[in-house]
């Protein structure tokens, strides 16, 4: 990626015109309308099958059904609207992994992106099939170690590429709260980490083994530095939120667009994780301890501690999708404050574009004095 363009990124037998990943946000945040507008524009757009059965009516009465048959649609929804290649993140943490995992490599997904967890046996689904490439999301390269030993272990497979993601991600992170603001950890840190314990895998496979950046780039000038370390490609998710094709709600937009730098906030996850989110009234009374512990709908995550959680997360994140942010919250990357306008995918991809041709040229003149 040294030159003033753009290099593809190749992942398996599947080329991205642009090598920019659009990231997966649940609940309902990407669905078939913003994953065909990236496809279509040469990048990889992505569906998030967190709670993705947000829009069907039984969701709470037939939680497996609603979200298999919600993933089937969007998946095929999709396809309609593109060419380019789809795929569909899917957290280890869901209860429901293995039915999500099984729905979207029998709709023949190109790529299934795992996180919130570590994917140790996504392989034994493939059950032989060449199609869907396996992409899991690691915050260190311990973790993306150990899930290659014993992805080669027990299944003879490698992963397809690998996507770090460092602790400026929006949502929920794989970092303890004061790792968080640690230099030590910055996702500066953790590529080289990634790619010295990966290349490894790539010399004694003769496998090349992509490397993706993930959490907090928001510029084309973030991805030019971030190709400088040696990625082939990076992740973006708050980014795609303000354009018109995201399947959100106006107002979760709007929430973007409005925030400030002192409005971003880490919460403690009902699941056991921290998230980064934008502050409001409903933040700020789970802080007081105006909220109650509740009924739990159906026990999606398998982390979470519902009993003695004052919220519902899920019931939190479909309110905020719906646009109903009295009653939730919209998580949101670090640099989600610099948001301004919504604008097409086109133009985002356009001056994103631009922006990395910019900061390539004015490193070529710097080198060259």
């Amino acid at each position: 990626m040294s030159s003033n363009n753009l290099r593809e990124l190749k992942i398996g037998d599947l080329t991205a015109k642009i090598p920019i990943i659009q990231g997966g946000m649940g609940v309902g945040i990407s669905l078939s309308g913003l994953a065909s507008a990236v496809a279509n524009e040469g990048g990889i757009g992505v569906i998030s099958a967190a709670v993705i059965g947000v829009l069907e009516p039984d969701l709470f009465t037939n939680y497996l059904e609603a979200n298999i048959r919600a993933l089937k649609k969007e998946i095929r929804k999709a396809r309609e609207l593109t060419k380019g290649i789809l795929g569909v993140n899917i957290m280890v943490a869901v209860s429901n992994f293995a039915d999500m995992v099984r729905t979207a490599i029998e709709e023949e997904i190109d790529i299934i992106f795992a996180g919130a967890g570590l994917p140790l046996n996504l392989p034994q689904f493939l059950k032989g099939t060449k199609k869907t490439k396996l992409v899991p999301i690691v915050s260190s390269g311990k973790a993306a170690s150990v899930i290659s030993k014993r992805w080669l272990n027990k299944y003879n497979y490698i992963p397809d590429a690998i996507v770090v993601e460092g602790p400026m991600a929006g949502g929920h992170l794989g970092f303890k709260p004061e790792q968080i603001s640690d230099s030590g950890y910055s996702l500066e840190k953790l590529i080289p980490e990634v790619i010295k314990e990966i290349s490894i895998f790539e010399e004694t496979h003769k496998k090349s083994i992509p490397i993706i950046a993930a959490g907090g780039i928001y510029t084309g000038e973030d991805i030019y530095k971030f190709s400088q370390l040696g990625v082939s490609g990076v992740q973006m998710a708050t980014r795609f939120v303000t354009t018109y094709e995201c399947d959100a709600s106006i107002k979760f937009k709007q929430a973007y667009i409005n925030s400030g730098k002192e409005d971003i906030v880490i919460i403690k996850s009902p699941v056991g994780m921290p998230g980064r989110a934008i502050r409001n009234n409903f933040i700020d009374d789970i802080n007081k301890g105006k909220k109650k512990p509740f009924k739990c709908p159906y026990h999606c995550i398998r982390t979470c501690d519902y009993k003695n959680s004052p919220y519902c997360i899920i019931i939190a994140l479909i309110n905020a999708q719906k646009g109903n942010l009295k009653h939730g919250f919209a998580f949101a990357g670090e640099n989600v404050y610099r948001t301004k306008e919504i604008i097409s995918v086109k133009e985002l991809i356009a001056s994103l574009l631009e922006e990395y041709e910019n900061a390539a040229k004015r490193s070529a003149s710097f080198n060259s004095e």
